[in-house]
């Protein structure tokens, strides 16, 4: 019997710098540690009193397959984050549910399966967009064309639409500048950021050492956050700046996301504490 299975896949579409760290922290606190694949039929789930979900960088591609995975492990093991996080998080149109509660988010315009929309129509004023599926990890299948570009735009969307819903956004310029800043929160808590440069399908994720939050960062980042029902093992909330200077949510990552840990070691303390009550059937702070 494990005290936590880590899920993660068979086979990882790239290192996750998080794992053995996080692998280390636990096992120093007397827990029995296991990484498992998520998609691998011989795993029993129901032998970890804990399944914490952490790098199924897999899963955009079998979208179904893993909802299936997260709804029957959650009823033979406890799993973090809540399989209703989950189910309502595995879908990037939640930046329009954030909108409509009054979080600033990143423009953004949703293009169900199917459909055979123009990009320009779907662009309208935006001169630059970033065309990815509604369902995605790691950038997969996630473009960034100019105006003069949009045959290959419309290309790109057509693919993603035959079998996906997408998402069409205005490429914000501070992104090069400030950079995409990513908030991680763990139990509760927002501990540090990183600087995250642009990064389209296929390419290679390049990020700071640990850096401040910024105050309207933070709220905005709690703002968001406070939409969520109950609560969270840990959380990313991913913000640029618009046009005029205010934080937008890019994404609020509560499934799989990086926490880069190695570059803030109370947050890795943070989760290592958390998983370890939560596996001795304690509750969060």
């Amino acid at each position: 019997m494990l005290d936590v299975a880590l899920a993660s896949c068979v086979r990882i579409p790239e290192p996750d710098p998080d794992q053995q760290p996080l692998m280390d922290a636990l096992a120093g606190r007397g827990l029995r540690v296991a990484t498992l694949g998520w998609d691998d039929p011989h795993v029993d789930w129901s032998q970890a009193r804990l399944t914490v979900m952490r790098s199924t960088w897999n899963y955009p591609r079998r979208a179904r397959d893993f909802l299936a995975w997260a709804e029957s492990t959650a009823a033979s093991s406890a799993l973090w984050n809540p399989l209703s996080v989950v189910q309502s998080n595995i879908h990037k149109s939640y930046l329009l549910d954030l909108e409509r509660r009054g979080i600033a988010v990143a423009p953004t315009r949703l293009v169900r399966q199917g459909q055979t929309v123009p990009l320009a129509e779907v662009a309208g004023e935006w001169e630059r967009v970033v065309v990815k599926p509604a369902v995605s990890a790691a950038s997969l299948d996630t473009i960034r064309v100019e105006r003069d570009d949009f045959a290959r735009g419309d290309a790109h969307l057509r693919m993603i639409l035959a079998t996906r819903d997408a998402l069409v956004q205005p490429y914000l310029p501070s992104v090069e500048g400030a950079g995409e800043r990513a908030l991680v929160c763990v139990d509760g808590v927002l501990s540090h950021a990183v600087r995250k440069t642009p990064r389209f399908s296929a390419e290679e994720e390049q990020v700071s050492e640990a850096l401040p939050i910024a105050p309207d960062e933070r709220a905005l980042a709690e703002r968001a956050l406070a939409t969520v029902a109950g609560p969270l093992l840990y959380a990313r909330v991913d913000v640029a700046r618009g046009a005029d200077g205010r934080p937008l949510v890019m994404e609020l990552e509560l499934i799989e996301p990086s926490l880069f840990l190695v570059q803030h070691p109370p947050a890795l303390e943070r989760l290592a504490a958390a998983i370890e009550r939560l596996a001795g059937g304690a509750a969060l702070s």
